[in-house]
C-alpha cells in the first residue's frame, strides 16, 4: 500500500510539475529579467512572460516524461502525446513568436482524446479507456462504455472551455486557468465518476 501511496504522488508531481513551472515563470518572468535574455531579445516586452515560460514548460515537459521512463521503463500514452504536442506547439509559439500556439496546444489534446475515445465508441465500437487502464480497473464491457463515453464528453468540454478563457481573457489569467483551473476540474470529475465504477467493477470468481 505505501509503494502504490508513493508510486500515485510521484506520478502527480511528474504531471504538475511542468504546469507548475509554466505558472511561476510567467508570473515572475519581469523579476527575473527574462527579457536580457538572447533567446527573447526580440520579443516585445509584455510577450516575453508568456514566451519564458513556454521555453520553461516545454524543458519541464520533456525532464518529466525522461523522469518518468527512468522510473517506470514506459511513458504512458496520453502524457506521451501530450508531451510531443507540447515540444511542437511550443516550438512553433517561440520560433513565430505567437502565443496563439501554446494556448491552442489544451484545445488540440483533448479534441484528439475525444476524438479517440469517442471515435473508438461509435466507429470502432471498442471502448478504448479499456485498452488503457485495463490494468488499473477491472471493468464489465457497459463499464467501459459509459466511462469512455463520459470521459470523451468531458474532454469536448475541457477544449470549449479553453478556447473560451483564451478568447475572452488576459494572458495571465488563461495561465492560471490552466494551471489552478483545468487540474482541479479534472481531478473533481474523475472523482465523480467513482460511484460508476463501483457498480461495474468484476467481481472476482471464487476459486473451486
Amino acid at each position: 500500500m505505501a509503494a502504490r501511496q508513493q508510486n500515485s504522488i510521484a506520478k502527480l508531481v511528474l504531471e504538475l510539475g511542468p504546469l507548475v513551472t509554466f505558472f511561476v515563470v510567467n508570473a515572475r518572468a519581469e523579476a527575473w529579467h527574462f527579457a536580457d535574455y538572447a533567446l527573447f531579445s526580440g520579443v516585445a516586452p509584455k510577450e516575453v512572460p508568456i514566451m519564458a515560460a513556454t521555453a520553461a514548460f516545454m524543458l519541464a515537459t520533456v525532464a518529466a516524461l525522461a523522469v518518468s521512463l527512468a522510473l517506470y521503463r514506459r511513458i504512458p500514452v496520453m502524457p506521451l502525446l501530450s508531451g510531443v504536442i507540447v515540444v511542437v506547439f511550443g516550438g512553433l509559439t517561440l520560433y513565430l513568436q505567437d502565443e496563439l500556439f501554446i494556448k491552442l496546444k489544451p484545445t488540440i489534446v483533448n479534441l484528439m482524446f475525444a476524438a479517440a475515445l469517442l471515435g473508438g465508441l461509435f466507429v470502432f465500437k471498442r471502448p478504448l479507456l479499456g485498452f488503457v487502464f485495463d490494468s488499473v480497473f477491472q471493468l464489465d464491457e457497459e463499464g467501459w462504455w459509459k466511462l469512455s463515453f463520459r470521459w470523451g464528453l468531458f474532454f469536448l468540454f475541457l477544449a470549449g472551455l479553453n478556447e473560451a478563457v483564451w478568447r475572452s481573457f488576459s494572458t495571465d489569467t488563461w495561465v492560471t486557468f490552466k494551471v489552478f483551473g483545468t487540474m482541479p476540474l479534472t481531478i473533481a470529475f474523475a472523482i465523480s465518476q467513482m460511484p460508476l465504477l463501483n457498480r461495474h467493477q468484476l467481481k472476482p470468481t471464487a476459486d473451486g
